[in-house]
C-alpha cells in the first residue's frame, strides 16, 4: 500500500521514516463534529495507525453544512457521530484502526482513554471539556492540540507538556469569545482552516519532527481578512495549577464540572455551572434570537425554545432543561447555548 502514501513520503520532512512512525501512533480525538470530522478525515488518509473518536452527539441535518464525513442517510438514521465517522473512515482507509466511543467526555472516561495515546486532538465545543483535556495532557505527559472556531473566526495552539504554556495559562492571558456555533453561526472555511493548523501540527508530532512545531497561538478571521500569530512563551506561569510547580489539576476535580440532576417527579433536568455566573439576559437573548430560538425573559429568568429544545435560564447560570430525563443531553444543550 506504499502507493497510497507516495506523495506524502516524497515530502522530505516526513519521508519513509516518518511514515513508519505515523503508522505506529495512536491519536485520541475528542469530538466528532465539524473540527472532529475534518481532523479525522485528514489523519486517516495520512495513515495514522489508530484513531479513537469520542463523541456524545448524533448526526442532525444542521451538521451537514460543515461536517464533512456525514451524509443525509446518517442524519435520517440519527447515527451517533462517532459511529458514523468510523463507518466512513473505514471505507476511506481500512488500514487504520478506528475506535468509536459514544460517551460524554467526562474526566474519568477520558483519563482511561488518554493513558496510552501519543496525541490528543481537541475538537470539542466547550471549555469544560478542554479544561479536562488540558489537565490530562499535563498529568499524563501527552501533547494536545487546541482548536476552536465560530462564525468566520478560528484559533489554534499546540501544547507540549514541560515545554509550552498550557491552555490554563493562556485562558488567563488571552480574551476568548463566549460565542458558540448555536449563537454565532459558523462557515465551513473557518472549520477547514482550524483543522489545517491542527492536522499540520499533529503530523509534526506523530512523525517526531519536534523542531518544526509551531510555538505561537494563531487566530484568524477569514471574513475580515485578519490573521495573527502571537508568541505566548511568557504566558507560562509557575503558579499554574495545571502545569506549574504545585499542580492540583483543577479541571479533573468533580467540584469544577457542570452538574446535572433529574428533578423528582418531573420530566426535567436541572443543570448548574461549576461556578456562579451573572448572565447578561439582553446580550444572550439577542444572540439566541439571531440563531432562531424563541426567547422570553423577565428580570429573573429567561425561557428559551427551539423545536424540541426547551429550557429556562436563571441569572446565576442555573438552568432547567424540560422534556428530558437524560442528564447527558441536558448538559450538552446547556453547553451549546451558554458556551
Amino acid at each position: 500500500m506504499e502507493e497510497r502514501y507516495s506523495r506524502q513520503i516524497l515530502f522530505s520532512p516526513i519521508g519513509e521514516d516518518g511514515q513508519r512512525n505515523l503508522r505506529k501512533k495512536h491519536v485520541l480525538l475528542v469530538g466528532a463534529g465539524a473540527l472532529g470530522s475534518a481532523n479525522a478525515d485528514i489523519l486517516v488518509r495520512a495513515g495514522v495507525g489508530q484513531l479513537t473518536i469520542v463523541d456524545r452527539d448524533y448526526v442532525e441535518w444542521s451538521n451537514l453544512q460543515r461536517q464533512q464525513l456525514y451524509t443525509e442517510e446518517d442524519a435520517r438514521e440519527q447515527l451517533p457521530k462517532a459511529v458514523a465517522a468510523k463507518n466512513h473512515l473505514n471505507a476511506i482507509n481500512p488500514e487504520v484502526s478506528v475506535h468509536a466511543c459514544v460517551l460524554d467526555a467526562a474526566a474519568a472516561d477520558l483519563e482511561e482513554l488518554a493513558e496510552d495515546k501519543d496525541l490528543i486532538v481537541d475538537a470539542t465545543d466547550n471549555f469544560e471539556t478542554r479544561g479536562v483535556i488540558n489537565d490530562l495532557s499535563q498529568k499524563l505527559t501527552v501533547p494536545w492540540i487546541y482548536g476552536a472556531c465560530v462564525g468566520s473566526f478560528g484559533m489554534s495552539f499546540t501544547v507540549i507538556p514541560g515545554k509550552t504554556p498550557c491552555m490554563h495559562c493562556l485562558w488567563k492571558a488571552i480574551p476568548l469569545t463566549g460565542l458558540t456555533c448555536e449563537t454565532g453561526g459558523i462557515i465551513a472555511p473557518a472549520v477547514q482552516m482550524v483543522a489545517a493548523h491542527q492536522t499540520a501540527e499533529a503530523l509534526k508530532i506523530l512523525v517526531e519532527d519536534w523542531d518544526s512545531i509551531r510555538q505561537t497561538f494563531v487566530t484568524f478571521d477569514l471574513w475580515h481578512n485578519q490573521y495573527q500569530s502571537m508568541n505566548v512563551t511568557k504566558a507560562k506561569r509557575e503558579d499554574c495549577l495545571s502545569c506549574g510547580k504545585e499542580r492540583t489539576y483543577p479541571f479533573l476535580n468533580r467540584t469544577n464540572t457542570t452538574k446535572a440532576a433529574i428533578l423528582c417527579g418531573r420530566d426535567t433536568v436541572q443543570v448548574r455551572p461549576p461556578k456562579r455566573l451573572e448572565l447578561d439576559f439582553i446580550r444572550l437573548s439577542c444572540k439566541l434570537k439571531r440563531a432562531g430560538y424563541e426567547v422570553r425573559a423577565n428580570p429573573y429568568l429567561m425561557s428559551v425554545h427551539y423545536a424540541r429544545e426547551r429550557l429556562v435560564l436563571f441569572k446565576d447560570g442555573r438552568a432547567l432543561v424540560h422534556g428530558t430525563k437524560n442528564t447527558g443531553y441536558a448538559r450538552s444543550l446547556y453547553q451549546k447555548i451558554i458556551g
